[in-house]
């Protein structure tokens, strides 16, 4: 498996239009190969006195921190479905965004463990 991690700052007041973008833009995934997405809307986020994700998203007054999941087979099918949802144009959406997409922070990330299965090599 290949995790694609998102950390978000999103209006509280979007919470809704968050989710009808967020299934939107799941069953595009889906339908270029993500296995499973998971998203976490802020609950307990403790502020640190280094680092935290309200700092890592540059979070402002009346923003939630959410935290999106994706799931994929593994490294080469997120690349080339990446590529392919560029090249098919899918990710272009209408409409505004419910979030500043200038702050979000995404990072890619090989499985070293997975409870279901075990240890990875």
């Amino acid at each position: 498996m290949y995790i694609s991690v998102l950390v978000i700052p999103v209006p509280e007041r979007n919470m809704d239009l968050y989710h009808s973008w967020a299934v939107k833009s799941a069953a595009i995934f889906k339908k270029y190969g993500c296995i499973e997405i998971i998203d976490g809307w802020e609950d307990f986020v403790p502020r640190g006195k280094q680092t935290d994700f309200h700092r890592a998203v540059a979070i402002k007054e009346g923003e939630k921190v959410v935290v999106s999941l994706q799931i994929w087979p593994d490294k080469e099918r997120f690349y080339s479905s990446e590529a392919k949802m560029h090249e098919d144009k899918a990710l272009e959406v209408e409409g505004e965004v419910p979030f500043d997409a200038s702050r979000l922070i995404i990072g890619c990330f090989e499985t070293i463990k997975n409870m279901a299965e075990g240890e990875k090599a």
